[in-house]
Order: structure tokens, then sequence, then C-alpha cells
């Protein structure tokens, strides 16, 4: 499978953006896919997930500001952002997963539990 995440840009704090991920050339089951942000200098941390039973999981900085939903039939996952802060800015990746049946259930799944990765989308956020 393929994912090409995109709508990353640099925007003021308080702006919004939506994040977009393209799944291709996979014709399997996708169970769980999120998002997944890196800073300069710090470690990638999940920032939301949806499992085929739309089941959602947030990090806590991001609640409330963030919305994660998906196009099935489009094959697309989204990531509404707004009121965006500095602190927001990083790198945004795509992940799925097509083998180990991820189920949200409260906490957000880590890293290793995707098989699939984006390239990335870049955010920054200015304030």
């Amino acid at each position: 499978a393929r994912l090409v995440e995109s709508g990353g840009d640099s925007v003021q704090a308080g702006s919004s953006l939506r994040l977009s991920c393209v799944v291709s050339g996979y014709q399997g089951n996708v169970y769980c896919m999120g998002w997944f942000r890196q800073a300069p200098g710090k470690e990638r941390e999940g920032v939301a997930a949806i499992d085929s039973h739309g089941n959602i999981a947030y990090a806590d900085s991001v609640k409330g500001r963030f919305t994660v939903s998906k196009d099935i039939a489009n094959n697309t996952l989204y990531l509404q952002m707004s009121s965006l802060k500095p602190e927001d800015t990083a790198t945004y990746y795509c992940v799925a997963d097509s083998r180990r049946g991820t189920v949200v259930s409260g906490s957000l799944p880590g890293l290793l539990r995707y098989n699939y990765y984006g390239q990335g989308t870049q955010v920054t956020v200015s304030s």
C-alpha cells in the first residue's frame, strides 16, 4: 500500500488546516489508521487514530482541537486541525495497520502497531 499525505502548510497561530492521506495500491483490510507527528529534535508521537469500528483516540495535547475522520469510499484519512499552536509545528505522518487488527480502546496505538507509513507533510505554525 502507498500512503500519500497532503495539506501541510505554514500558517499563523489560531489557524486551521486539514491534512489528507490517500491510500492506494492495497485491496485488503485496513484495521486502523492514524496520524503521528515529529518535531525537530523530538521523538515521533501519536496524534490520532481511528479503527475500522469507528473508535477514535487523540493525544491529550490535541483533544478538542483536532478531528480525525475517514472517507472509506475514497480511501482517504483526514485530520482537521483547528486553533493551531506553534507547538503543533511538525512533520505529520499517516499510518495504517493491515496486519494486527488494531482496535482503538482509549489510548493511542503505538507506532509499531502499524505496518504502512506515509512520507509526511510539513505543518509550520508561527506565533
